[in-house]
């Protein structure tokens, strides 16, 4: 039960990221002389199956990937199919085991996450296992706090709290069996995490570096000046 595929969200349309995307694929905005999904498979090595799915201007993502023998790039059409969604149309690709999924809008400054996190995993007792971040060591984020932790490292929703301990990262690992249950082509994992947390499934670990949350042109600059000091 320990994932052996990972899969890399790069759909999205990037409005927040307006004008840069306006011709280009938020995926493909390079920071510190690299597009930003080379941020994200740069934390997959060893990986020998990793589905990238696409749909906002997908054949320059593609384009980019075609040479990476151990990328598939997912089309999604005519429709985008969220996280959820898109999760579940890659399933034929990833297969049945718990998957590693994450964003592909942000940069991690410290130690490769992904290790610790499948080092962290136990499929006796967890369905997700989320990376999250103290929000004093996020950069370029504008948003609120996710989550909270209790003692036993469960999953906690900031509910209607102005704001929680930790934002989550964009990087997880999943069991994908619920997703049978869900009847929407189009969905969020949101969907997925609401029953994981209602029956005390869904976990967290605190990342210890810094992570640069990289959704609008600012983050560009504040992450590469992080880079720069590493």
């Amino acid at each position: 039960m320990k994932p052996v595929a990972a899969m890399i969200f790069a759909a999205g349309f990037g409005t927040r990221m307006a004008p840069l995307t306006d011709k280009m694929p938020k995926p493909m905005i390079k920071v510190d002389g690299k597009p930003l999904i080379d941020h994200s498979l740069s934390l997959l090595n060893g990986f020998k199956t990793i589905v990238v799915n696409t749909h906002y201007r997908a054949e320059q993502i593609e384009a980019h990937l075609a040479k990476q023998s151990n990328v598939t790039c997912l089309r999604e059409e005519p429709e985008i199919l969220e996280t959820g969604g898109g999760l579940m149309n890659a399933l034929p690709q990833l297969g049945s085991d718990p998957v590693v999924v994450m964003n592909s809008d942000a940069v991690f400054v410290g130690p490769n996450p992904v290790p610790d996190l499948l080092a962290r995993w136990n499929p006796d007792r967890m369905d997700a296992l989320l990376t999250l971040v103290p929000m004093a060591q996020t950069i370029a984020h504008e948003g609120s706090g996710d989550f909270s932790l209790d003692e036993n490292d469960t999953l906690i929703r900031r509910g209607e709290n102005p704001t929680a301990p930790y934002v989550y990262s964009g990087v997880q690992i999943l069991k994908t069996e619920r997703l049978a249950g869900i009847s929407e082509t189009s969905f969020s994992l949101n969907l997925l995490w609401n029953q994981m947390i209602a029956e005390r499934q869904a976990f967290g670990w605190v990342y210890s570096g810094k992570w640069v949350d990289v959704g609008r042109p600012s983050g560009i600059q504040a992450a590469e000046e992080a880079l720069a000091h590493v």
